[in-house]
């Protein structure tokens, strides 16, 4: 049997809510659900009743420039799942909340910091049986307010990346083992996302991102537990400047949700460019 959230010791325990919760309360009006997966077709195939859906590459992602969306488009997606500034959105989805996690981070980019994660996503709802449906909720437009997104305190940028790495800042590569040393230009089962280098940033530690999460469960692991992989396991300072990366961003947000909310880390930023874009930045060192 899972241990309690509120008894993991977490720094901050109110950033993820049970699937008992979640089932409990999901039609008290008290929170928005928002389902958040890679696979486009999981959602379709049955989903939490009442769950939004929200795609990571064609909701949050500008088609033509590599980076977010604007305010306008914020406001559009948030009012079409009836979000208002005070409402609390709970987020879930597949492998192992990767992307609910990555939503969550975008969310906090515009201002939208009162989220929460359901702890053990999909995976963990389907194996207790809980209800799934394939009907799509009703959409409320709630007119949000735009919103301009704000980088600075959640996300760092390749040349303040170089920066910090240059004055041995801790950084943390979330990805496998055979891409942190170049082994390998991609996870497997995955198509080579453009990087021509394979290997990592100077000083970099490696972390996978799915050893924070029970494997069985799709959990997060307890703070004791967390703190022997990252402060113990890498030596890693919580009241240092951190800064997670993967290949694009998305599995190095995991991990900085883990650190931020998990274990308190106060200044950990998720650098979205990522190895796609260091691995082919001129003039950038890496390390194999």
């Amino acid at each position: 049997m899972s241990t309690p959230i509120d008894e993991r010791g977490y720094a901050h325990p109110g950033v993820l809510v049970s699937t008992e919760w979640v089932d409990a309360h999901r039609d008290s009006g008290q929170f928005i659900l928002v389902e958040s997966n890679e696979d486009p077709l999981l959602y379709p195939s049955g989903h939490i009743p009442g769950a939004y859906e929200i795609d990571w590459a064609n909701d949050l992602n500008d088609p033509i420039v590599r980076d977010y969306v604007s305010g306008e488009a914020f406001a559009e997606l948030m009012s079409k799942i009836g979000a208002t500034p005070d409402s609390h959105i709970v987020l879930y989805g597949d492998r192992s909340n990767w992307w609910a996690c990555y939503t969550l981070w975008v969310f906090h980019l515009f201002g939208h910091t009162n989220c929460s994660i359901m702890d053990g996503g999909r995976l963990k709802w389907v194996q207790e049986g809980r209800e799934v449906t394939r009907e799509k909720p009703v959409v409320l437009d709630s007119n949000y307010p735009i919103r301009e997104r704000n980088d600075s305190e959640f996300r760092a940028f390749r040349d303040a990346v170089r920066a910090h790495a240059a004055e041995g800042g801790q950084l943390v590569d979330v990805r496998s083992p055979q891409e942190f040393t170049g082994e390998k230009l991609h996870m497997d089962g995955y198509p080579n996302e453009g990087a021509l280098r394979g290997g990592h940033i100077p000083g970099a530690k490696n972390v996978p991102w799915a050893k924070a999460v029970d494997a069985e469960t799709s959990e997060f692991l307890s703070a004791d537990a967390l703190r022997e992989l990252y402060l113990q396991g890498q030596a890693l300072d919580a009241n240092r400047e951190t800064v997670t990366y993967c290949r694009i961003g998305e599995r190095s947000s995991h991990t900085w949700f883990a650190l931020k909310f998990l274990l308190g880390f106060d200044k950990v930023k998720n650098y979205d460019g990522s190895w796609t874009e260091w691995g082919n930045s001129v003039g950038f060192p890496i390390e194999k």
